[in-house]
């Protein structure tokens, strides 16, 4: 059981890309073009988690025009694309936004993520993540990355805060 009380201190989601925000896989075309899978249902979730005034960013361990194309569509304006540590992004946006690491939750999928998970306030796994990531997780998703993992995280931080019903109201008018 997830403690509702560690989720109502979240002020920000942080997302890793390849994995969670897509199945994982990389595809190239013949003429050198990127390709990922993105989950509809997560783009309306990180709107809706954006309405609802929680702040969104994504720290990805590769840098792809794919992912500032899906990012500039769902308005992610913090974007961190590196190859250096996942931590040392996650510290630079805590440091801007002034949060505690209390104030933070990360939904990661891999070895790169075990910095950032071990460190938040709440930390989430996708159900096809990495034992390890699973291990240091306060969450596990019942859905994989990239088949609405993100939508599953997001519901329940919006109804855990009190938020869902300002975040859907545009939806029942």
């Amino acid at each position: 059981m997830v403690d509702n009380n560690r989720i109502r201190k979240v002020k920000m989601l942080i997302l890793d890309v390849d994995g969670v925000l897509t199945d994982g896989r990389i595809i190239w075309t013949s003429s050198a073009e990127e390709m990922k899978f993105f989950n509809v249902q997560d783009g309306v979730g990180i709107t809706l988690a954006q309405r609802a005034g929680l702040k969104v960013a994504i720290i990805s361990a590769r840098k792809s025009k794919v992912t500032e194309i899906r990012a500039k569509e769902l308005k992610i304006t913090e974007v961190c694309q590196t190859t250096e540590s996942k931590l040392v992004a996650y510290k630079r946006l805590i440091d801007k936004y002034k949060l505690a690491d209390e104030e933070v939750a990360y939904i990661g999928d891999d070895l790169h993520d075990l910095p950032a998970l071990r460190r938040v306030g709440f930390a989430v796994a996708v159900a096809n993540a990495q034992d390890e990531a699973k291990q240091v997780s306060h969450y596990v998703t019942e859905k994989n990355g990239g088949k609405g993992a993100v939508r599953e995280v997001i519901n329940m931080i919006l109804k855990a805060k009190g938020l869902w019903d300002k975040a859907v109201e545009k939806y029942y008018m």
